[in-house]
């Protein structure tokens, strides 16, 4: 007997899922979610009880309508009244008598309050500049940052803070709004369309997310890889159903939240793919907390279950322990069973993408002029600058003028991911645009403008807003910070990224930190895994606003470069009743600043000098980070901490330097001069104060 999904019966019904669904439950039928089959028997069952429940609304109506009314009883005519009437209104007119004038109620006017007029500025206007939106001289906006301590001069530009505080001296309502904001055409009231879902594929690496891709597509898209892994981020478009959907393929979670880090929300399913014979791994469990953490709906895929050693309930109860609960174990995640390689489950997938599409009810303004974001950028030879744009509201005309963080240009040339030509891209399409003056990032926003004028001087703008933004320090959200957050009352979650060198570690840190909790402030943790704190994590704590805590290991390199470029705090522990501590006492509000050591290199020792007057001088190999001279040792053996000692000289070749950097060899001469041996691992540290820039 052929059976057949809930959505598909729900559509042929006129039905939605969610209405199905409760329809079931009421006569006694057992369906988990939207992919759950129904029998012909129960489908009838379905059929027979919505006729039965169409005939008794229909009784129900007939019945209130034609329920005769009862009959208003006529008054009797009395015509003695009626003569009576006649005769004064005769007699009224005969005499002549004034009719009655009724004054007229004059409307109490009511004074009309005048509106202060709100004036918009921009972050890092020039004193003229600002005088000129404030309607006042130049010399009066001069005067004022003297009175502040601040010497300008007339084109000299203020960030958003100082300007704020003039405006307030002056007393002037202001409102902050961005460049693209000012520049930004169209009525108010904006034309919605239903768009197609935007779908990102994340999963663990060789799990099948490409090959998926490709099933999907069509395009072999893995073929062209090289090793037939994903080396940079594409978007695909297909139609199925007579519904188009947009596919994103990501080579890592750290562009996912890089997009999210420069506040474009681009994705609104996230399809998590996960091999039946690997299980729930590390990337799965990353996948599964930047998917979390950005608020986007989930659909799990199972793949290879072709494989003999594939275990789909294993994988499934994994999911579990991971707080991933699919619509089988009373969850709203969908779970589809699926092989690439065989194109088994490829339409349930695309259904499942479908559902949830139509649950989400995805809509986006045409009626102005188009938005979107970045997805990748290179340089073709033949074509110059292209770029893959993901259009989110309008529609893209071949010829707009368009701006895109510091670069502008006019869309000399829009074209498909098969490199067809295209008039114009609308809402959830992702197309590749020519015409750009310079490569932009990855997650930047792309605006059409109405003019060329207005693109080169927005671009311009923001190329020095840019450049003021690199220059100026950038405050580094810290424990202290969140302290004091905390006492204000601005925030009730310590929000933590956890990282340590074991499972066992960090499954007891996780539950020590949760007994924590009290009933106003919460400690969340939005992240934890096994190994260094990497640059993924960093950039999900700079989204999240949390903060980096290592146990027994330290940040890679990269990651503490951009925790310094990104204000983003790591901290890390060798001690769990420290950690406990630092944050228990955040919490309450007694943290003091203090000493902290942040791992920032690692060297090998190839070679020991003995130095005829003394001492030793050990050649070394720099693996990771830097060596720094002045800085903190560790000696480390087979994982055991040996001694702590200090750098007193750092030379390469015959030359004292003050760092060397990974990759390069040099010779190391400690204060103290433990027992090493060649194969030894030095651990470099930097001292600083927590709560202060790192110097």
């Amino acid at each position: 007997m052929r059976k057949k999904k809930v959505h598909s019966v729900a559509k042929s019904l006129g039905l939605s899922s969610g209405a199905l669904i409760k329809l079931l439950q009421q006569i006694g039928i057992k369906a988990k979610g939207h992919m759950s089959t129904l029998t012909e028997e129960e489908i009838k069952k379905v059929k027979a009880r919505i006729s039965e429940e169409k005939r008794r609304v229909k009784k129900e109506f007939t019945h209130r309508w034609t329920k005769p009314k009862p009959r208003e009883k006529r008054k009797k005519i009395n015509k003695e009244e009626i003569t009576a009437t006649v005769k004064s209104t005769l007699a009224k007119l005969q005499k002549k008598e004034p009719k009655k004038h009724y004054k007229k109620e004059t409307p109490i006017r009511t004074e009309q309050k005048i509106e202060e007029k709100v004036v918009e500025v921009t972050d890092f206007m020039t004193v003229a500049e600002l005088a000129q939106t404030l309607n006042l001289p130049p010399a009066q906006i001069i005067k004022k940052c003297m009175d502040l301590g601040l010497m300008v001069s007339l084109n000299q530009r203020l960030d958003i803070d100082t300007i704020l505080v003039l405006c307030d001296e002056l007393k002037c309502k202001v409102k902050v709004v961005s460049l693209e904001e000012q520049f930004s055409a169209g009525g108010e009231e904006y034309e919605m369309i239903s768009r197609p879902p935007v779908v990102t594929v994340m999963g663990h690496v060789d799990h099948g997310k490409t090959t998926l891709l490709d099933a999907i597509t069509k395009l072999r898209v893995a073929e062209r890889e090289y090793g037939k892994i994903t080396q940079k981020m594409a978007a695909y478009q297909i139609i199925y159903n007579e519904k188009k959907i947009t596919f994103l393929d990501t080579p890592g979670h750290e562009a996912f939240t890089a997009m999210r880090a420069r506040g474009a929300q681009v994705t609104d399913i996230v399809i998590l793919v996960v091999a039946a014979d690997d299980g729930v791994m590390p990337q799965t469990i990353e996948a599964i907390d930047h998917a979390r953490a950005a608020n986007v709906p989930i659909i799990v895929c199972i793949n290879k279950i072709d494989l003999p050693n594939a275990n789909v309930n294993r994988v499934k109860n994994q999911l579990a322990k991971a707080n991933v609960l699919i619509e089988e174990f009373g969850g709203k995640s969908i779970c589809v069973e699926a092989s690439a390689l065989k194109n088994i489950g490829i339409s349930d997938l695309l259904d499942a993408i479908l559902v949830k599409a139509e649950e989400l009810d995805l809509k986006a303004p045409i009626n102005k002029l188009a938005k979107g974001v970045i997805i990748e950028a290179r340089l073709d030879r033949g074509k110059g600058n292209v770029s893959t744009v993901l259009i989110q509201e309008g529609i893209l005309h071949k010829g707009t003028p368009f701006v895109c963080g510091a670069h502008s240009g006019r869309v000399r040339e829009l074209l498909n991911e098969r490199m067809e030509k295209m008039s114009e891209a609308g809402p959830s399409t992702p197309v590749f645009v020519l015409g750009f003056s310079g490569l932009p990032p990855a997650g930047e926003i792309f605006f059409a403008v109405e003019s060329e004028q207005k693109a080169r001087e927005l671009a311009a703008q923001r190329e020095i807003i840019e450049r003021n933004r690199k220059l100026a320090p950038k405050s580094k959200l810290t424990l202290l910070d969140l302290q004091e957050k905390i006492k204000a009352g601005e925030t009730k979650e310590l929000k933590i990224i956890l990282k340590a060198d074991s499972a066992g570690s960090v499954e007891a840190l996780d539950e020590k930190l949760q007994e924590l909790s009290m009933d106003d402030i919460v400690i969340r943790i939005i992240h934890k895994g096994v190994g260094k704190i990497n640059v993924s994590d960093v950039l999900l704590a700079e989204v999240t606003g949390a903060i980096c805590v290592g146990f027994h290991v330290g940040p890679a390199s990269n990651a503490l470069e951009a925790a310094e470029k990104e204000g983003v705090e790591i901290r890390t522990y060798r001690l769990i009743y420290e950690a406990l501590e630092d944050l228990r006492a955040a919490m309450l509000g007694m943290l003091e600043p203090k000493l902290q050591e942040i791992l920032i290199g690692e060297a090998e020792v190839r070679a020991i000098f003995k130095i005829p007057k003394g001492g030793t001088a050990l050649g070394c190999y720099i693996k990771d980070g830097k060596a720094i001279r002045n800085s903190v040792v560790r000696l480390i053996r087979e994982e055991k901490e040996l001694a702590k000692t200090k750098v007193v000289s750092l030379k390469r070749f015959k030359e004292d330097v003050k760092e060397v950097v990974a990759g390069y060899e040099c010779g190391i001469g400690l204060e103290q001069t433990p027992e090493v041996q060649k194969g030894d691992i030095l651990r470099f540290y930097k001292i600083v104060e927590e709560g202060k820039e790192d110097g």
